[in-house]
């Protein structure tokens, strides 16, 4: 919106606090340099374009306002003479992106000084040199050490990830070693046991049938299904008379182990049909030796299988073979960091998944929104931690209007009303000193808020505490592609004034 220029008065502008102990000369050199604008009630600037002029109110109102999602929140409002806004970083240049990082506008006849961004970074740089370099090593100081304190973050739940991620590999892994070398050793038993049968009283036809039913008996426990502890107990119970009443050594061994591989009575009984009753208990002492090897092969392949998925989902949560921005899966995303994070969540708290899975894919940087639900789990953890350990974590996800929704709903003790505000400050928490930054909120704002447009919020009461995350269901801009502003900075009351 364009305003109409009226006429600047030095000692007009010299009664605003901000240049109240400049000289009569440095005034008119201001008026001459800059110029008096009146506005209608309506816009001034809006976010995200080029910074063109710093603004200082003289009479009027003003209303500010962030985007967020695809809604303007407004921000701050202000009658007080001499609050300003616009380019207020210009003395900074090239170095930092000079874009509005808010929308302006009056919401009654408001008149201000404006100075083009050009002039007011070289009167500043001029006029007031000292402070220039201040102001610049604070603005600087302050970005180095919130970035080196956002890597710690990142670090410390790398460790914890990495700690979770060797726990939960350790399992299988010692499972299959386990398995493997148990396998050595029955396949060289079953070598030997080979070597008896041949050596004894088998004719051709026996031997044939023997390996026709140790074809059929690998194919059962392919096959067998898991049973109730009853039923388990009842079926090795009969298959050990069996074994007995037949003359089979180690009938209450062998029992289990046919069990688990769903083999019953009827079974030994076809066993039996095909040989000789002299020969019965090495030919079932044999087969037991092949259903031994084949659940070994079997727990192998489970362990083998539950490192790859393992592994498949580090490498789905650290997105390293993937293009940073694309359109995902988001319960690719939570399962992979469920899965993660498993080690912490454990055995005492219950993870209930509600899933919507209708939902369309989403245009993200999958890598940072997995970072999101690293924090948020991490929090509700803690929160469940704290009301005793035991609790649950449901994650739920839904349509809301044109946003797919992600939600983290835990049982712990809530937030309390008196701090709501401040959890998505920097360096605020509620943890222990040493267990928390307090950037991981502030971290998953930036990167909700301002890298995907999206919204972040928070509802609690006792035993009852959700943080939802509200993502566009398409690209803002309509091309695929969103803007890197995870740098830009949380909304702050701004035009401001000196302390």
């Amino acid at each position: 919106m364009s305003g109409r220029v009226l006429p600047c008065s030095p000692r007009e502008i010299g009664s605003l606090f901000l240049f109240e102990e400049l000289s009569d000369e440095q005034l008119g050199r201001l008026c001459a340099a800059g110029r008096v604008m009146g506005f209608e009630p309506g816009p001034v600037y809006a976010e995200g374009e080029p910074a063109t002029c710093f603004y200082v109110l003289i009479e009027g109102a003003v209303a500010l306002s962030r985007r967020v999602g695809g809604d303007d929140v407004e921000v701050v409002r202000s009658a007080q003479r001499g609050v300003y806004g616009g380019a207020v970083q210009a003395y900074l240049g090239d170095r930092v992106r000079q874009v509005y990082n808010n929308s302006m506008r009056v919401t009654e006849p408001t008149r201000f000084f404006v100075l083009p961004a050009d002039t007011f970074a070289d009167i500043m740089r001029e006029w007031f040199p000292m402070a220039v370099h201040l102001l610049e090593g604070l603005f600087f100081g302050s970005k180095s050490t919130q970035a080196a304190i956002g890597q710690r973050e990142r670090l410390l739940a790398l460790g914890s990830l990495s700690a979770g991620l060797t726990h939960e590999l350790n399992n299988p892994a010692a499972a299959a070693v386990r398995a493997t070398a148990a396998l050595r050793e029955r396949v060289a038993k079953m070598r030997h046991k080979l070597a008896v049968i041949a050596e004894g009283p088998f004719s051709r036809d026996q031997l044939a049938h023997l390996i026709e039913i140790q074809e059929r008996t690998a194919e059962r426990v392919a096959k067998a299904h898991s049973l109730s502890p009853l039923e388990t107990a009842d079926r090795e119970d009969a298959v050990t008379d069996w074994l007995e009443e037949h003359g089979v050594a180690g009938a209450w061994q062998a029992a289990p182990v046919f069990v688990q591989a769903g083999l019953d009575v009827d079974w030994l009984e076809q066993v039996a049909a095909a040989v000789d009753e002299e020969i019965l208990p090495g030919a079932v002492g044999w087969l037991s030796y092949t259903v031994e090897t084949e659940l070994l092969m079997d727990e192998i392949a489970d362990s083998t299988t539950r490192v790859s998925g393992l592994v498949a989902a580090a490498k789905q949560y650290s997105q390293l073979d993937r293009a940073p921005y694309q359109v995902a899966d988001v319960h690719e995303l939570l399962d992979s960091t469920l899965l993660m994070l498993s080690g912490k969540t454990g055995p005492r708290i219950e993870v209930v998944k509600k899933y919507d899975r209708t939902l369309p894919r989403v245009p993200a940087y999958p890598a940072e929104l997995n970072q999101v639900w690293t924090n948020l789990i991490d929090n509700a953890v803690a929160a469940i931690g704290y009301a005793g350990g035991e609790g649950t974590l449901t994650v739920r996800t839904a349509r809301e209007g044109d946003r797919l929704l992600v939600e983290f709903r835990d049982t712990g003790p809530g937030v309390p009303p008196e701090i709501r505000d401040r959890i998505f400050d920097p360096f605020f928490t509620t943890k222990p000193v040493g267990r928390g930054t307090g950037l991981g909120l502030d971290i998953s704002w930036r990167i909700v808020v301002n890298k995907h447009h999206g919204t972040i919020r928070l509802e609690s009461v006792p035993g009852d505490t959700r943080f939802q995350v509200l993502l566009p269901l398409t690209a803002p801009d309509g091309d695929g592609t969103a803007p890197d502003t995870t740098s830009a900075p949380a909304p702050s009351p701004v035009p401001e004034e000196p302390a």
